[in-house]
Parts: structure tokens; C-alpha cells; sequence
């Protein structure tokens, strides 16, 4: 993006989480940001499989196989006046469509199976995500990102705000990715959570 990343150059492999450390002002959320099509980039490339990836917005990001749990979920993460089976389906519709239609019995399977996967702390798939706790509003905006299989998965500061319980279960389902072969990057300022997670570790310094 313009004046704030420069020589960026990095591979993430599947299987594999990829730690980014730096200081705040660093440029790690423009990075993730820029990867996700959120931002512009005005310069270079990304390459997916070796392929070069024209991701010029998050719909084609997200239809690459990209998903970013982001830094504010609730701001940018979360549908909080909507059930968790309307946040957790709403990035893989196309997934539960036939003719046009979204086939609901297939869904409610999808939802029902995420929020056990994730031990969602909930009344059920009905239930207004505004109303959970911080750290099973994060279950579901990663849920949201597993019931897409997304091949690679970017995380900032997935774990800022949440309890104890709710930072180990986050980290177990990242080990949990990381078997299943998906790309994980880690965006943390949590020296501890990086250090730990990661396979590798990419630190940034002023973009």
C-alpha cells in the first residue's frame, strides 16, 4: 500500500503457521490488510500455488481461498445484531446453494458442526452473537473462516480481548489447522503467542 509497505517478501506454506512480529506502527494489519485486498497494492505481486493472484478486493481474496479474521471484530469481524448461523454461513453460501436457492437444512448441518468444533458457549445457532461473550464472538469469526475452508488464513491479534479458556481453544484449533494444511499467518504483538505458535517468524520494522 502506498508509503507504508515496502520490500516485502515472504513465502507461507500449508501446514505451517507464519508468525509476524513488530512493534505497533510496523505495518503487520496494512500487510494483512493489503493481502486480503482490503487495501491497494500499488506494486509487486502475490502468488498463490505459484500462480500469480489478481486480488484486487476481499470477494476475490475470499474466492482465492483467502480469509482474514481481523484486528476489530466487531467493527469489521462480526454481524452482532445477527445469529451466529448468519455469521458463521455468510462467507460460504455459494457452498449451500443449488438453482439459486440456499438449501437451509444444509446450513443448519454446517452451523451445528462449527459451533461444536469450536465449543461455542451458546443457547443455539439462533442466538443474537451481540449476546456471547468476547472470547465466543471470536470462536465464531473463526468458525466463519473454517466452514469456508479457506487454504490460507490470516489472524490478527486473534486473541486480544479474550479470556484464558477462550486463547488456549483459539490456539489448539490453530495446531488444529496447521495439520489439516492450511496456510496460517500470524499477526500477534504478543512475543509469547508468536514465539509459541509459530513454525517461522517474520518480523516487520517500518513497513
Amino acid at each position: 500500500a502506498a508509503n507504508t509497505l515496502y520490500d516485502i517478501n515472504f513465502d507461507a506454506y500449508e501446514g505451517e503457521i507464519l508468525g509476524i512480529a513488530g512493534l505497533m506502527g510496523a505495518g503487520r494489519t496494512e500487510l494483512a490488510r493489503a493481502i486480503f485486498g482490503a487495501d491497494r497494492i500499488d506494486s509487486g505481486e502475490i502468488r498463490i500455488n505459484g500462480k500469480v493472484t489478481h486480488i484486487t478486493s476481499p470477494y476475490r481474496a475470499i474466492a482465492e481461498g483467502v480469509g482474514y479474521i481481523t484486528e476489530d471484530r466487531k467493527k469489521d469481524g462480526l454481524m452482532l445484531e445477527q445469529s451466529l448461523r448468519g455469521n458463521i454461513s455468510i462467507a460460504s453460501l455459494d457452498k449451500f446453494c443449488k438453482g439459486g436457492f440456499v438449501k437451509d437444512g444444509k446450513v443448519d448441518i454446517a452451523v451445528d458442526e462449527y459451533i461444536g468444533k469450536m465449543s461455542i458457549k451458546t443457547r443455539g445457532r439462533e442466538q443474537l452473537v451481540k449476546t456471547l461473550s468476547g472470547g465466543n464472538q471470536q470462536k465464531v469469526v473463526v468458525a466463519k473462516w473454517l466452514c469456508r475452508e479457506s487454504r490460507i488464513l490470516i489472524l490478527d491479534e486473534p486473541t486480544r480481548g479474550i479470556d484464558v479458556n477462550a486463547k488456549a481453544e483459539i490456539h489448539r484449533l490453530l495446531g488444529e489447522m496447521n495439520k489439516n494444511g492450511t496456510a496460517v499467518i500470524l499477526v500477534s504483538s504478543e512475543m509469547p503467542e508468536v514465539l509459541g505458535m509459530s513454525d517461522r517468524i517474520v518480523i516487520m520494522h517500518e513497513g
